[in-house]
């Protein structure tokens, strides 16, 4: 089920912050109130596409901080797997100069609580606990605003890649509707004309495009 307009599961779990230092307790709750986040999950450290995603996110951080968004990441890895794989120099395959947190979700249940888990706990025939699928997360992406209400959510499969100009596109719009009471058409991006949220804002927009 979709987790739009409802408020982001909350947790508390380690993470890793600054690209060095492991912390207890991570929460998003310390933005409530100051700061939109755009929090993402990944599958799994030391892979394939997840590092060209996550130096991307690092890539475009200052395009996000001056927009007042964090940026937060998420896989099932623990948090020494984090520091790990952080430590390691992009030409070794590491991700090493990210510096946003990175959540630890070795239990799964952020995961599962936010819909991204690619596979679910069960019951064999002999009643033992058995987990089917894969378990890591989808490549979720959510935007929550300073309410910790989710405005936007995407779930990529496993093999495909997200885009970052997209979640900026995507703050941008939700900063117009925020400000100017008006609705954001499709295609749209900062700078273009968008529409009242009104038959005849309907009409004269698509008149004119």
């Amino acid at each position: 089920m979709s987790l739009v307009g409802k408020k982001a599961p909350l947790f508390s779990v380690p993470a890793v912050i600054n690209g060095e230092e492991i912390v207890e307790g991570f929460s998003l709750d310390q933005y409530i109130g100051n700061k939109e986040v755009v929090f993402f999950f990944y599958p799994k450290d030391f892979t394939f596409v997840c590092p060209t995603e996550i130096l991307a996110f690092q890539e475009k951080l200052a395009e996000f901080e001056k927009r007042g968004v964090a940026v937060v990441g998420a896989s099932t890895d623990t948090e020494e797997t984090h520091l790990a794989w952080l430590m390691t120099p992009k030409a070794n395959g590491g991700i090493e100069g990210v510096t946003y947190p990175l959540v630890a979700d070795a239990s799964k249940t952020v995961a599962h609580n936010f819909g991204v888990l690619a596979g679910e706990w069960n019951y064999d025939e002999e009643g033992n606990l058995t987990f089917e699928g894969a378990p890591v997360a989808y490549r979720g992406t959510f935007l929550i605003d300073k309410a910790g209400v989710v405005r936007q959510e995407t779930i990529n499969d496993l093999p495909l890649g997200r885009n970052i100009d997209e979640m900026i596109r995507l703050v941008d719009a939700l900063h117009h509707v925020e400000k100017f009471g008006e609705v954001c058409p499709a295609n749209w991006a900062e700078g273009k004309e968008a529409m009242s949220a009104t038959r005849e804002g309907v009409a004269e927009y698509l008149s004119k495009n």
